[in-house]
């Protein structure tokens, strides 16, 4: 039994609704599900009663949500204990971000932050929001770079940067390769390759809604996970992207990036945020911090 877990189980037992719950712990539905078996199989006993309907607590469901509950405050309380310790020869900053910041800002960051406090070293971990942001919940990262979540779990700490520009990648060769800007009705009968929902909902829903407010339907060919697929896809002839700009630093032979041209203020759904534990103390991450704070209209003018 993890801490994790229960922490998953209480969540589906106060919200009801496994996809409110995982929205709420910046996870896919599928591995709280998972969890949550993992934790029923090793109790012996079945906590949740589903139907295709409704999520209901079982008897010994309701008698382990106040334990739980019990359980994660006394964890909390250690953790906070020992994290609210000043850290003064910190030497080492676990860091997480999704894969267009590892692009993009982490470099710029990190140049900086290695020029300002060399004696600090730092551990980058790149990965989805979805799986950092546990990451973060469980104590293995102190800092990550990520799409903010709808509904965020109220240990996290949020600090909103800014949003990143998207732009079109085509193939070399593509009609549109040319273009100085491609809109959204450029794309109307172009096959898409699209981010999945289930991992990437920010980038998927710039998409989607780009063509639904410009009253067209997206001809989507392909879904796929990761950027440097998208982009290797893209090189492919498949089918072309609206990705963020800083997927450009992503060196693939065949892909050209053109501007994305839309009304003002459309693009404003690539949000990078800047994440950590609440009331944790660390001399590490606020030095990066306050760096990020200090250089962020710089960073933010080349997004």
């Amino acid at each position: 039994m993890e801490l994790h877990q229960l922490r998953c189980f209480i969540a589906v037992a106060e919200e009801l609704h496994f996809g409110n719950a995982a929205q709420r712990l910046g996870m896919l539905p599928s591995a709280l599900g998972r969890n949550i078996r993992l934790l029923e199989e090793d109790l012996g006993t079945r906590l949740l009663a589903r139907t295709t309907r409704s999520v209901t607590l079982t008897a010994d469901g309701a008698v382990l949500l106040d334990d739980a509950r019990a359980l994660l405050a006394e964890a909390e309380r250690i953790r906070k204990y020992f994290r609210g310790r000043q850290r003064p020869q910190s030497t080492l900053l676990r860091l997480g971000a999704i894969d267009s910041a590892s692009a993009g800002l982490v470099p710029l960051l990190l140049q900086d932050f290695r020029a300002a406090h060399p004696e600090i070293s730092v551990q980058l971990v790149e990965d989805k929001t979805v799986r950092l942001l546990p990451r973060l919940l469980s104590g293995s990262l102190d800092l990550a770079l990520v799409r903010p979540p709808e509904l965020a779990d109220k240990a996290l700490d949020f600090m909103f940067l800014f949003h990143e520009t998207a732009v079109v990648a085509v193939p070399e060769g593509h009609e549109l390769a040319t273009r100085p800007a491609i809109s959204v009705e450029d794309l109307a009968n172009q096959p898409l390759i699209v981010p999945d929902r289930r991992s990437r909902p920010h980038s998927h829903d710039l998409t989607m809604k780009l063509f639904a407010e410009a009253g067209l339907q997206a001809h989507v060919a392909q879904l796929a996970e990761e950027k440097q697929t998208i982009v290797n896809l893209v090189a492919a002839q498949i089918g072309v992207a609206i990705v963020p700009r800083w997927t450009a630093r992503m060196a693939v032979t065949g892909v050209r990036y053109v501007p994305l041209k839309v009304a003002s203020g459309t693009l404003r759904r690539l949000p990078l945020a800047a994440v950590w534990l609440r009331d944790s103390r660390d001399q590490a991450r606020d030095k990066l911090l306050a760096l990020l704070r200090q250089q962020l209209s710089l960073y933010a003018a080349q997004a």
